[in-house]
């Protein structure tokens, strides 16, 4: 009998390791040098197979404004000690909220729509979209979703199914970044009258979205979305057009750069998809339609995916890279085991950059079919990891993807719990949707876990 015993306790002794074991691999996430395990690779990218969705200084400003918008590259450290601590989200006084760190940039979408505010839903009921490969795509369901309860995305928000246009949500949202220390918000922009094929034109929320962001002590910057017929002398003209119409006001993000430069900041998505001598035309003081020394000069940033944009990005005339997917190991650019290699060549060529970290990701509410790039949130561990190898390299700051990109669970914005008769959508329990926690080890972000 006692032998017995004792050769239960071995095995059980060794299930609970073994259970250990998994638990402690699943901290560790994917690992970090990753490959893409099928043809799907870069596919996934927008427009490489298909146009998608995106897995989407002016004359005579005061000098009161100007120093309101400067950056103060020296605080990037901060990040660390204080910019994601999250106090709980009722009334306060703005003497409550932590200070907004510029140097901490969160990418923002206001293509959302609703009956009420818009006429109709946008982008909550997205497509399922389908494989490239029709072999794989029926096998797959079709269709829209059907707001309010079935949306495009494995989270549900704690707004509902909001408008972009509704003014509470706007204030909401400031109010939410400001409470996150985040300084700047990185807002998805197309041209006047243009949208992706989702939703609609927004530029006339951007009045509404600066004025809101100042009452906040935040600052709005551009995030050029690949607009039909992009080009060197369309994008001339839509800078001009950013820097006329929104350059004067007190929430317009500029940058001071390491040589007293304070110049606006833009970043470019996609901007691989267009030839490095049409950006040139543009970007180098020699091109025909240059804006260097001019009063529409910025710091334009460049998004890098595979590894062969470092130099295409030095040959166009940008200013810096940025990575912006949330999923490490999905392209080079978004591998944390290459920011280190990334930052010494931005070092040695004077460009600026700007590592995109994220929560986690998930999309398969939209691409059923993308199940392996799904990146678990780990109870904020993704997160954390992700901020830490940013860090590591001291960038010249840290962009967030996202605030409220929901298509592809990357947003940090309130989430909810919610059931369906169809679908059980991911929350951030057993953590409220915000928390006073500045506890963690990185920075306090505890609305993004589950």
């Amino acid at each position: 009998m006692a032998r017995f015993r004792r050769r239960t306790c071995i095995i059980l002794s060794l299930f609970i390791l073994l259970i250990c074991s998994l638990m402690m691999a699943l901290k560790t996430l994917r690992p970090d040098r990753a490959v893409f395990g099928d043809p799907f690779g870069l596919d996934l990218l927008p427009e490489l197979r298909q146009h998608t969705v995106h897995l989407e200084t002016k004359p005579g400003m005061s000098n009161g404004a100007r120093d309101d918008s400067i950056t103060n590259i020296k605080n990037i450290k901060s990040i660390a000690v204080n910019s994601l601590k999250v106090p709980v989200m009722a009334e306060m006084n703005m003497e409550e909220l932590p200070a907004p760190n510029y140097n901490l940039h969160a990418f923002y979408y206001s293509w959302y729509g609703n009956p009420q505010f818009d006429g109709k839903y946008l982008h909550w009921n997205h497509p399922i979209l389908p494989h490239w490969d029709p072999q794989i795509a029926k096998n797959y369901p079709e269709g829209n979703h059907i707001p309010p309860d079935d949306i495009g995305s494995n989270f549900y928000p704690e707004l509902g199914t909001y408008s972009s246009r509704d003014p509470y949500i706007i204030e909401t949202h400031m109010k939410q970044m400001r409470s996150a220390s985040i300084g700047v918000i990185a807002l998805s922009w197309y041209p006047r009258g243009l949208a992706d094929k989702e939703g609609e034109s927004t530029d006339e929320l951007v009045p509404s979205i600066l004025d809101n962001a100042h009452k906040y002590n935040l600052k709005v910057t551009f995030h050029i979305e690949p607009y039909k017929n992009r080009d060197d002398h369309s994008m001339h003209k839509i800078i001009k057009y950013i820097i006329d119409k929104y350059g004067s006001h007190p929430a317009f993000y500029r940058y001071k750069t390491k040589t007293g430069r304070v110049l606006p900041m833009f970043y470019v998505y996609d901007s691989y998809f267009t030839k490095p001598e049409t950006w040139a035309n543009l970007l180098t003081a020699s091109g025909p339609l240059s804006v260097r020394n001019t009063p529409y000069d910025g710091l334009f940033i460049a998004l890098l995916v595979e590894e062969r944009h470092k130099q295409e990005i030095q040959r166009s005339g940008f200013d810096g890279i940025y990575t912006y997917f949330a999923t490490n190991g999905f392209s080079y650019g978004s591998s944390h085991h290459n920011w280190a290699v990334l930052k010494a060549f931005c070092d040695s060529n004077s460009l600026l950059f700007i590592p995109s970290v994220g929560p986690g990701y998930i999309d398969i509410n939209i691409r059923p079919w993308n199940n392996h790039n799904t990146r678990n949130r780990i109870n904020g561990k993704y997160f954390e990891t992700a901020f830490s190898a940013a860090l590591q390299v001291q960038p010249d700051a840290i962009s967030i993807t996202s605030f409220n990109e929901w298509h592809e669970g990357t947003q940090i914005e309130k989430a909810v719990p919610k059931r369906t008769e169809l679908t059980v959508y991911l929350d951030y329990q057993p953590h409220k949707p915000v928390m006073a926690d500045s506890s963690s080890p990185c920075l306090g972000f505890t609305w993004q876990r589950y």
